[in-house]
């Protein structure tokens, strides 16, 4: 143990973190590659065919959370009574958070022991998140939607599952170029967006094939990484110790 942090988190809790550099996970050693395909509606797809979604909060929990908003609408403010709302509603962040963190966790090691190389897109989260205010002069469209697009993918992991796999599978990691990833049909590489045609459905133009869309995205993120296999297996493909701060505890709410 390197060093301790005493924290307290927006739900009210206290957490003792320890700074410790834990060992990687060692590869499985049987060739195995996957694809991951992160996305909104599912939040991570699999080349293997599996669906893995973040925990949310629960039906009577998000009814609850929206009652609390409404509460903190009317509240005045500085009055006790808004300081009550606040804190129940960031209790109930604080949950979804550690669900969230637990499935990152969970999601990570699996995958790190299940393959030798695990495939995932190059995206620039911080670009894709950033705000769509924009200024007085040079206001910005569809603000509404863009911010609730950009809290769907901090919700959804997305930076941290790659993050962890990096720690988990250091030189395993794999970040491929994400164009074309989705319009592109993994049975014969005809690639056109109109074969995407839903969300959930990818059928190529061309010669028919049909499968999930994000599965179908998921097989050519691994395709794409066996390419780089290669010329990752000429060396060690493990860096050095990396300094990193303490992760508070999970603790039940």
């Amino acid at each position: 143990m390197k060093s301790f942090r005493v924290t307290r988190d927006r739900g009210r809790r206290w957490h003792v973190a320890f700074a410790a550099i834990p060992e990687p996970i060692p590869a499985p050693g049987t060739g195995d590659v996957v694809g991951v395909d992160r996305g909104i509606a599912v939040s991570a797809a699999l080349s293997t065919g599996d669906l893995l979604n973040v925990p949310v909060l629960r039906e009577a929990e998000a009814k609850r959370l929206v009652r609390l908003q409404r509460k903190l609408a009317r509240a005045a403010r500085g009055s006790n009574r808004r300081a009550r709302v606040k804190a129940a509603i960031a209790k109930l962040k604080a949950r979804e958070t550690d669900r969230r963190r637990d499935w990152v966790e969970r999601t990570s090691t699996g995958l790190a022991r299940d393959f030798d190389v695990i495939g995932v897109e190059d995206l620039k989260i911080k670009n894709m998140t950033r705000s769509a205010r924009g200024s007085i002069d040079a206001p910005e469209r569809n603000v509404r939607a863009k911010s609730g697009l950009n809290r769907a993918i901090l919700a959804a992991g997305w930076g941290q599952l790659v993050e962890r796999l990096e720690h988990k599978a250091p030189g395993r990691v794999v970040k491929v170029d994400p164009r074309y990833t989705s319009r592109t049909c993994n049975a014969c590489g005809h690639v056109a967006g109109e074969s995407r045609e839903s969300q959930a459905v990818f059928r190529c133009v061309a010669c028919g094939h049909q499968a999930n869309a994000d599965v179908n995205a998921a097989r050519n993120i691994r395709d794409t990484a066996v390419g780089h296999t290669v010329a990752a297996r000429r060396g060690s493909g493990l860096p050095g110790p990396v300094n990193r701060e303490p992760q508070p505890v999970l603790l039940p709410a």
